[in-house]
């Protein structure tokens, strides 16, 4: 899994970046938790989340945030991180120039970034937001939400009540062409932890539905 580092707004951004064996291989960026709250590309939901696309022949990059470990400059509020994914996904698709579908997915912090970008990238296909910190962060710029994806949490999150997720569900269900799975593990706290088995068997039971189960030979 090779290390990389490219050029963000604030300066180097350091990732970690698989590519896809088969020609034009589709695309995923996976987003980590909030820098301020020990939040890394080497959490283990975005892990799962990175392996979930890896091993269905995707190109995917996690990448630290500005300020977090290799990643230069300091952490700006939400705005700075939107425009440090921008740059991922700018990076990711010029190694990928010619990939067919792009998804992206969010881990917490993560997930509110991604759900931004996805609104401002129309390339976008879909995406799995984890732990959507919908009593925390400002969800209303999905007005309409463009794409449709996995909304997936624990009930035991002690950092999101599930009342705050089923209320953004609710919204973004109610909107024309758009689907949303909403999936509830059971025992599972914000970050899974020992549940990201749990994790990996839902997001890739969704994935297996929304893509038609392309997992490549050669990704196996």
């Amino acid at each position: 899994m090779p290390e990389v580092l490219f050029n963000g707004p604030a300066g180097r951004l350091e990732g970690r970046y698989t590519h896809g064996k088969q020609p034009n291989a589709p695309v995923a960026l996976l987003l980590h938790p909030h820098p301020q709250h020990n939040g890394t590309m080497n959490n283990k939901v975005v892990f799962t989340l990175f392996q979930s696309f890896t091993k269905r022949g995707y190109s995917a990059l996690r990448f630290n945030f500005r300020g977090v470990g290799r990643s230069q400059g300091t952490y700006d509020k939400g705005e700075g991180e939107l425009a440090d994914a921008a740059a991922a996904l700018d990076w990711l698709q010029t190694h990928n120039p010619n990939a067919p579908v792009c998804w992206i997915g969010g881990v917490s912090f993560g997930a509110w970034i991604g759900m931004q970008l996805l609104m401002r990238r129309p390339e976008i296909d879909g995406f799995v937001s984890v732990s959507p910190p919908a009593n925390l962060f400002d969800f209303s710029f999905l007005a309409p939400c463009p794409s449709s994806g996995l909304i997936i949490h624990g009930d035991k999150d002690e950092v999101v009540p599930q009342a705050a997720v089923t209320k953004l569900v609710t919204k973004l269900s109610h909107q024309k062409d758009i689907r949303i799975d909403h999936r509830v593990v059971p025992g599972a706290s914000h970050f899974f932890v020992n549940r990201t088995d749990d994790l990996a068997t839902q997001v890739d039971d969704y994935l297996d539905k929304a893509l038609g189960n392309p997992i490549a030979a050669v990704a196996e």
